[in-house]
């Protein structure tokens, strides 16, 4: 616990520094596509990514709450765990995470390797363990032919492999070429005059102070209701979870804005159903900003504009059971 409270208040202070810099230049960059990744991990990745056989039930993969063909989330208030249990807390997406200072809503996790294990190991979403999880991937021979060509290893599999090939795989999962990276690279074309009014009123509002970065956001943890107090209807309580810190309670990593169309609900615990409902919110509780229609509608079609290309690849195709392998126990 002393490990992660340093590495959150590392992370914190950074971020803030972070945030201070965006504000003097405006903070936004258009996305890069992906560069210096190992295609081979990033292939045994995606193979992981995909497979339900990391799951106690043999059900649930990290693509069932981070659904690759709904902009990186499943698009649901809180996500379905193990056993049909309800989560506490809104799947962010997984697109752009590899961009984020931290993972999880409460930065508990400081990079994607160390995010990977924990759904796995958590009682609440996949139920397995790791060390079982490990022997159903060592029972699969093609698993153990891969790992082995991609680890360049002899040994057998282990979950800082699994860990590290998940990861690979997910840092490729970037969304470049949104018509709003399009303006930002020069094409003023790119964007409609109502599109180029809610990108005004988003930077002269503030909402670039928290939403910054290639990503528009990860970049620091901020309070929920700053000049308002929220009504959360999630028990999560932030930041302080991971610190204990009272001045951390009720702070989250400021999510993302790419691809935002696609990723509702919204907030850490899914309650705004629109992004016209979520931009009110924001602005009154955050900001002290009450927008008007008009202007609620310009910032709403600016962050339409934020789609980018998504992930394109063929699905991957999994490697057959042995018949050491556990069978699938959806219903246990």
């Amino acid at each position: 616990m002393k490990f992660v409270t340093k590495a959150v208040s590392l992370l914190m202070l950074t971020a803030t520094t972070a945030t201070m810099s965006a504000l003097a230049g405006q903070g936004i960059q258009p996305i890069s596509p992906v560069q210096d990744i190992n295609l081979a991990l990033v292939e045994l990745g995606k193979k992981l990514y995909f497979d339900p056989r990391l799951s106690k039930s043999g059900f649930i993969s990290c693509n069932s709450c981070h659904n690759l063909s709904m902009g990186g989330t499943d698009n649901l208030k809180t996500s379905i765990g193990h056993n049909w249990q309800r989560g506490p807390i809104n799947s962010p997406t997984v697109l752009n995470s590899s961009m984020a200072i931290a993972q999880f809503w409460d930065g508990r996790a400081p990079d994607l390797k160390t995010q990977a294990g924990g759904p796995i190991a958590n009682p609440g979403e996949m139920a397995f363990t790791h060390t079982l999880a490990v022997d159903v991937l060592n029972s699969i021979p093609q698993y153990v032919t891969e790992f082995q060509q991609a680890f360049g290893a002899k040994s057998e599999i282990t979950i800082d492999q699994v860990t590290t090939a998940i990861a690979e795989f997910e840092k490729t999962l970037v969304t470049p070429n949104s018509r709003f990276d399009q303006y930002l690279l020069g094409n003023r074309d790119a964007l409609s005059n109502q599109e180029k009014a809610g990108y005004k009123l988003f930077k002269g509002s503030g909402c670039a102070g928290c939403h910054n970065g290639p990503a528009m956001g990860g970049t620091s943890f901020q309070k929920m209701g700053i000049v308002e107090p929220y009504e959360a209807t999630s028990p999560a309580e932030g930041v302080y979870a991971v610190t204990g810190k009272d001045a951390d309670r009720f702070k989250f990593k400021v999510p993302t804005l790419r691809n935002v169309a696609l990723t509702y609900p919204y907030f850490h615990d899914g309650e705004a159903r629109t992004l016209t409902e979520a931009v009110d919110i924001m602005g009154r509780l955050q900001l002290g900003q009450k927008y008007t229609d008009e202007e609620n509608a310009q910032i709403v079609a600016f962050l339409k504009t934020l789609t980018g290309d998504q992930p394109s690849f063929q699905l991957p195709i999994l490697p057959p059971s042995s018949e050491k392998t556990p069978p699938p126990k959806p219903f246990e």
